[in-house]
């Protein structure tokens, strides 16, 4: 627990549970669901490695407005592969990054979901003044205890339409640098149905798909609830592991016992089903509804029945054909395997952070590094037959 004392512009808390009930009438932000004490509270208590805290800011008169999530990890340089490990080993040889021990990250934003889940700013209000006074609150909050000692800080996840108000954050050192993008699906209005959604598309992606469902025919998928989750967990902890593995980059690993809050609390709100192969589980998806979008959250995989099984394909159908049927209005797919998600429709929405280490000399030169990351290209796939009608609106 790391004990902040308050400003005239922010006021610090180390859990959930300590924020009064009045800040978050006031702030207004519990219908976005990852701003929802609930949805907050359950990633805190299964996540005990990270350490927790909240910044609320307030006006000249002590009203919130505004709140920011902050998380910070033992961040690991190791599980860093594929195009960031050249980086990443001259940043040790240049003593930007620590050689032996974890790189201390201080993050807002959610370390488990892409996109902007960091910061609620309350309406009506000077945006660029807010963050002004957030990073203020973040360096005041980091210069409270001596014992806490950050290497960096990490504002995550920005969209392109935000960076006309985050670049507020270049003033303060911090360096914007662009990571994989989101891949969405908008929903269109005509789709009443998965057969709708099959029929917008050009032959070639309504066969493939077609062939998707032959192949996984065998596939049985079941709700998890409340009541069965606890016997399926072990298995999909397995399945987990085993994609998070193969990720190029990861914040921190997800703890899947999480999943029994959220199956507890926001229920309705959150979508579990695992895949079985002759009584075998072969994966699971997850996903939030928050508002009008359906965001995938984790999946596990059993790689060597995949190709066979069209298992991930599958999966990305199943998102689809929950939110036509829920009356939703987009995906937000997340990050990594982005070309297999612009075949099912999904489209790159451009994602910025901004890093920032501790030691103004190694700050500089980190900028260099920065410059040098770029999003993994891939090829992207126009699966519908009228693409302006169905991504314009």
């Amino acid at each position: 627990m790391i004990c902040c004392s308050n400003t005239n512009t922010a006021l610090f808390f180390s859990s959930i549970d300590e924020i009064p009930s009045q800040i978050w009438d006031a702030l207004s932000c519990t219908k976005n669901i990852y701003f929802h004490p609930h949805f907050l509270k359950s990633i805190e208590d299964n996540h005990p490695e990270i350490i927790f805290s909240y910044i609320v800011l307030v006006d000249k008169k002590q009203k919130p407005t505004a709140f920011a999530s902050i998380k910070i990890i033992d961040f690991q340089l190791n599980s860093i592969k594929n195009d960031f490990e050249f980086l990443k080993n001259i940043g040790r040889k240049l003593h930007v990054f620590p050689n032996k021990k974890p790189l201390k990250l201080l993050i807002c934003g959610n370390t488990f979901v892409s996109g902007e889940h960091g910061v609620y700013i309350k309406e009506n209000q000077d945006k660029k003044a807010i963050l002004k006074e957030l990073a203020e609150s973040i360096h005041h909050f980091v210069n409270s205890d001596k014992n806490l000692k950050i290497d960096a800080f990490l504002l995550k996840d920005f969209t392109n339409e935000s960076l006309f108000i985050t670049d507020e954050l270049k003033k303060f050192n911090y360096h914007p640098f662009s990571v994989e993008p989101n891949m969405v699906l908008k929903i269109d209005e005509n789709w009443k149905n998965f057969e709708d959604y099959l029929a917008a598309m050009k032959t070639k992606f309504r066969v493939k798909a077609k062939k998707a469902f032959k192949q996984s025919i065998n596939i049985k998928i079941k709700e998890v609830t409340a009541v069965n989750l606890a016997n399926q967990l072990p298995e999909m902890t397995k399945l987990y592991k085993t994609v998070a593995s193969n990720a190029g980059f990861n914040l921190g690993n997800f703890n899947l016992e999480t999943y029994k809050d959220l199956k507890e609390k926001i229920s309705k709100n959150y979508v579990l089903k695992t895949y079985w192969l002759d009584n075998k589980m072969v994966g699971f998806i997850s996903g939030v509804i928050n508002k009008n979008s359906l965001d995938a959250h984790f999946v596990g995989i059993d790689y060597q029945l995949n190709r066979e099984h069209a298992i991930y394909q599958r999966m990305l159908y199943d998102y689809i054909e929950t939110a036509i049927s829920k009356g939703l209005n987009k995906i937000n797919f997340g990050r990594t395997a982005s070309e297999i998600k612009s075949s099912v429709g999904a489209v790159p929405q451009d994602l910025t952070m901004y890093l920032r280490h501790k030691k103004s000399i190694k700050n500089k030169i980190l900028k260099l590094f920065l410059q040098r990351i770029q999003p993994t290209p891939f090829q992207q796939k126009f699966p519908f037959k009228a693409i302006k009608n169905l991504h314009e609106k």
